[in-house]
């Protein structure tokens, strides 16, 4: 657990540890790609054995194959920014006061370092896509825009967490229009689908930085609101599908462009010669949307709550020079697992990552562990009270003062309320949220102050 002084031992790692790791690190450092999808359905990936017979991700579904796949992989929230928050600091977003959409959506304080803080300097990063981590109606100061926060270059939106797929921005006001940013300046027009755009900038990225080892962060946007696509991928879902509905045609549209894209990334990997010491994440930010008629298979619930179906993602994780692919893996993991592993494949001769919250998964993907974080927590904030955690095989989850305790070693689906039965489990996991959130809002106090 941590202590009060997570934000003063962060600041020192970025003195300390970051110089260490440029010391000790090794001649061919990897290249870092983390691929975000927006709102995907847990069984909305051909991968996936309960997928409904729409679905079809083969440049996913050919990564997932060739690389490990975690059937318990959790984010850290159940909506979009407090998981892109954990993500980017390695810890509990609720430390710097990330529980909801809004708060992370209008950012959280610009001195507290993040993702590419950490890196050596001979690492060159992007941040691509959706942002959702601080608005920009401080233009042009943009003190929550990431090229403030430590990487490189950009070509993203800031802080809302839809886009329109075909227009970039209509005016200037910043407030109202969302606008593109490559690098600080406003896009003010581009062709085509957005999506397809992103993927073309993550593909040039690539190629102007293959001779260097790079960070690209490719926060795909797809498959979230609004429910745009290009009307003939439509129509064929709806020919070739005549009993889903319209709205599920353009999901499963929107669906493939994006797997067109993982498809792209990974194929421009492989032709430079750079995939096999590339590590590579893919997963989503939360479970899919029941607006937009995602799929999350025999998990209960969707993006916005906390049961499975909320919080639990398609998880893929890729390093052909360092493990072998091909295999599944049970053992849970969170995303604000992704910063700590990547500093440790930096530095394999590293046993501490700092004061983080999320722990490297390395040893789980090279077989040296079976176990990981002993215990995980989630929680909502104040305004819809709902919190949860879970423990081995056991998840308590509270909404709004009830209980229900799941053991999801048999009931993934979360049928059974064991909570009657277990009272005294349920106590002690209760206990242990009130002690993790007491931690937490230290943290976060400390947060508003540097």
């Amino acid at each position: 657990m941590h202590c009060f002084s997570f934000f003063t031992s962060i600041s020192a790692i970025l003195l300390v540890n970051v110089g260490s790791l440029l010391q000790a690190a090794p001649s061919t450092p990897p290249n870092i790609v983390v691929i975000l999808s927006d709102d995907q359905g847990y069984a909305d990936i051909s991968y996936n054995p309960n997928h409904s017979k729409e679905v079809n991700t083969p440049h996913i579904d050919a990564l997932a194959k060739e690389s490990v796949f975690f059937n318990q992989g959790y984010t850290s929230g159940h909506v979009c920014s407090p998981t892109r928050a954990g993500l980017m600091i390695g810890s509990y977003q609720h430390r710097v006061g990330v529980y909801t959409a809004g708060q992370g959506g209008k950012g959280f304080n610009p001195n507290i370092p993040i993702f590419p803080s950490f890196l050596p300097d001979a690492y060159r990063s992007t941040a691509i896509g959706k942002w959702h981590l601080g608005l920009d109606d401080d233009y042009p100061e943009l003190k929550h825009h990431a090229m403030n926060r430590g990487f490189d270059e950009c070509y993203k939106f800031m802080g809302r967490g839809a886009h329109d797929y075909y227009k970039a921005a209509k005016n200037k006001d910043a407030k109202k229009s969302s606008p593109i940013y490559r690098n600080k300046t406003w896009e003010q027009n581009y062709e085509g689908y957005l999506t397809t755009k992103l993927t073309e900038e993550a593909v040039n990225f690539i190629d102007r930085n293959k001779a260097q080892p790079f960070f690209l962060y490719l926060a795909y946007n797809a498959v979230h609101s609004p429910a745009q696509a290009p009307e003939e991928d439509v129509q064929r879902y709806m020919k070739e599908f005549p009993n889903i509905t319209r709205e599920r045609a353009i999901l499963m549209a929107m669906l493939y462009h994006l797997d067109e894209g993982v498809g792209k990334v990974v194929s421009k990997l492989k032709s430079e010669s750079i995939w096999d010491n590339t590590l590579l994440f893919f997963l989503s930010d939360n479970g899919g949307s029941k607006g937009m008629e995602a799929n999350n298979g025999i998990l209960k619930g969707y993006k916005q709550n906390l049961s499975e179906g909320g919080i639990r993602t398609p998880f893929i994780v890729s390093w052909p020079n360092q493990f072998k692919g091909g295999k599944e893996i049970d053992t849970p993991v969170i995303s604000f697992d992704i910063l700590p592993t990547v500093l440790d494949a930096i530095d394999s001769n590293r046993t501490e990552q700092g004061n983080f919250d999320g722990k490297s998964i390395l040893p789980l993907l090279k077989g040296k562990s079976t176990s990981h974080h002993e215990t995980l927590f989630w929680n909502s904030g104040e305004d819809k009270n709902e919190w949860a955690v879970r423990q081995g095989k056991w998840k308590l989850h509270s909404l709004k003062g009830q209980l229900a305790l799941y053991n999801l070693e048999i009931d993934p689906s979360e049928v059974n309320d064991l909570a009657e039965q277990y009272g005294e489990r349920v106590a002690s996991l209760e206990l242990l949220h009130t002690n993790w959130l007491k931690d937490v809002q230290a943290s976060e106090k400390e947060s508003k102050l540097k």
